[in-house]
């Protein structure tokens, strides 16, 4: 039997050890703001710097407007579109081959405000072997992977017809078996778990409200938050933040004074959606209003100055945009790209800084390897260095309308426009 020489077996073991730290830090994107539902990537050696001309590996013409946020399993990639009059959820390789392409509604609005949105705004989630979508018509879907149905609910027919002024764009959140739904719209307020492999439900509680005017709709996803000793389902909307058991669905803490009592904003409807990490939740409501951060243990009724609060601001919020926590700090981003970051541990500014004039920010920020990436409507992607000094590193441009937020896997950023998906590589 031959052996290898010592200078080879060297460099065999070099090739592994450089492979094994390529696939360590590689990510798969399971759900619309990352692995940990944060909007944050461990990755490394991302690119932070693009053009059409520029470091694009391949695009794909999407087959109508969507602002969904795709999501990515090795090498299959979902994302949901509009279709003519049928909303759809998609498979693309990493490739940039389309696999196939499936109906998950019909009918609803082609467009939503104007240019802002259409059904196909809910972003897809996976569990690696199943996908599952959710579209404005109330449709909820579950695919595997070569595409076939396994199950579909509506849960218009379920809970109620929606009447809801901008439209469905909240996306269902996946944890184990189950996915766990906000249904907050003027004829109904209610929380729901979906059994994953069948569709069918687990439990329904009644999210009960007292908000007025357009308040009475809301946009935020759920999140994920390890609550002390206890994990719960944080939903957001209709002047509340509340907190359920994932075992029944029961009230854990409700957070109160996100609209004023005394000088009530009928209109401030919640879009931006609450973020989770270990040590804190961050709430925020819309149109530059309250942001509150709450800490672990949290229980019962929280109103303004609660024990529970770790701080709160009557000014700061993002409108659409949802906040990003990461070593320390918060990072905002204004619907008009005024980016904030603030200290995680007390709520203080350390900066206020503009991005672009005149520009609209739908998609929330996301952060990989030493850098924050931020997305405006009108195609211009800002890349800022993180940490408490603010600083622009690039500002990459793509002809394209953009609402989906960036997403980073496999050392590749994914970028979903209303005309064109880009997969971003060096």
């Amino acid at each position: 039997m031959s052996q290898l020489s010592p200078i080879p077996r060297l460099l065999l073991v070099g090739i592994v050890f450089l492979l094994g730290a390529a696939i360590a830090h590689a990510d798969n994107w399971p759900h619309w703001r990352g692995p940990d539902n944060t909007g944050v990537s461990k990755e490394t050696g991302v690119p932070w710097q693009w053009s059409e001309s520029k470091n694009v590996l391949w695009t794909v013409p999407m087959p109508g407007r969507g602002g969904s946020t795709p999501v990515v399993w090795n090498d299959r990639i979902f994302l949901t579109s509009g279709d003519g009059n049928d909303q759809k959820l998609l498979c693309i390789n990493t490739a940039g081959k389309e696999l196939w392409k499936r109906v998950v509604g019909s009918g609803g609005r082609i467009a939503i405000k104007g240019d802002e949105a259409n059904e196909a705004s809910a972003s897809p989630s996976t569990d690696g072997k199943y996908v599952f979508a959710y579209v404005g018509t109330g449709h909820l879907a579950c695919f595997d992977f070569e595409g076939n149905e396994i199950w579909k609910a509506d849960i218009q027919q379920r809970y109620g017809k929606f009447k809801i002024l901008h439209g469905v764009h909240n996306t269902p959140l996946l944890h184990e078996d189950r996915l766990y739904v906000a249904i907050l719209h003027t004829n109904g307020h209610f929380v729901v778990a979906i059994d994953k492999k069948t569709g069918d439900e687990v439990w329904k509680v009644e999210r009960k409200s007292d908000a007025r005017g357009e308040c009475k709709d809301a946009y935020a996803s759920p999140c994920l938050w390890h609550n002390g000793g206890e994990i719960c389902v944080v939903v957001l909307g209709c002047d509340y933040a509340t907190g359920h058991r994932l075992k029944d669905g029961s009230e854990v803490f409700r957070v109160g004074d996100l609209n004023s009592s005394t000088k009530y904003d009928f209109a401030l409807r919640i879009i931006s959606s609450p973020v989770a990490i270990k040590d804190l939740l961050v709430v925020p409501t819309a149109r530059g209003r309250t942001m509150v951060a709450v800490k672990p243990g949290a229980s019962g009724t929280i109103q303004a100055g609660n024990a529970h609060e770790q701080w709160r601001k009557p000014k700061g919020s993002p409108d659409v945009p949802s906040p990003l926590v990461h070593d320390g700090l918060v990072y905002l981003c204004s619907e008009r790209g005024v980016l904030r970051c603030w200290e995680a541990a007390t709520g203080k500014e350390l900066y206020d800084e503009r991005l672009h004039t005149d520009e609209r920010y739908r998609a929330s920020p996301v952060y990989a390897d030493g850098k924050i990436y931020l997305t405006s409507r009108e195609g211009n992607f800002g890349v800022v260095k993180a940490g408490p000094k603010f600083e622009l590193l690039a500002d990459n441009v793509l002809p394209d309308a953009f609402t989906a937020s960036p997403v980073i896997s496999n050392g590749r950023i994914y970028l979903r426009g209303f005309k064109t998906l880009y997969a971003i590589g060096k």
